[in-house]
């Protein structure tokens, strides 16, 4: 039974935490660069040459106003669903890293930290809802 709790304990050192945020942070970050990218460079393609229109305001397509209508885009190759999925993706990042810190902290045992993490992360979300009063 020692041999188990000190090798959980050891796997949830504070340093291997670390690593494994700041390997969280990286891997979304450059996720959400590369499908930008990607999406960007298919946009120029397609509307590159285009001439801008000035005349008047156009909002986004209502299939980019919506994460499912953003996925399917993004799988249907659509430069614009592209460019909305990887802004999706680094707005996700660090909503990740507070679910991740949530869930050492309480592994961890360190009930304050982890109480602390599950606000911010109450606060993230409900930002993110647009709940309106």
């Amino acid at each position: 039974m020692k041999v188990k709790i000190a090798l959980s304990e050891r796997v949830w050192t504070e340093q291997r935490v670390e690593q494994t945020v700041g390997n969280l942070l990286r891997f979304g970050v450059m996720l959400a660069a590369i499908i930008v990218l990607t999406g960007g460079l298919l946009y120029l393609i397609r509307y590159g040459a285009a001439p801008p229109h000035y005349n008047g305001f156009q909002g986004e397509p209502s299939d980019l106003r919506s994460v499912s209508g953003i996925v399917a885009d993004a799988l249907s190759f659509r430069s614009r669903g592209l460019i909305q999925l990887g802004l999706l993706l680094l707005v996700a990042t660090p909503i990740a890293r507070v679910v991740f810190l949530t869930f050492a902290f309480a592994r961890r045992r360190d009930h304050t930290y982890a109480i602390m993490a599950l606000i911010v992360l109450a606060l993230l979300v409900y930002s993110l809802a647009g709940v309106k009063f």
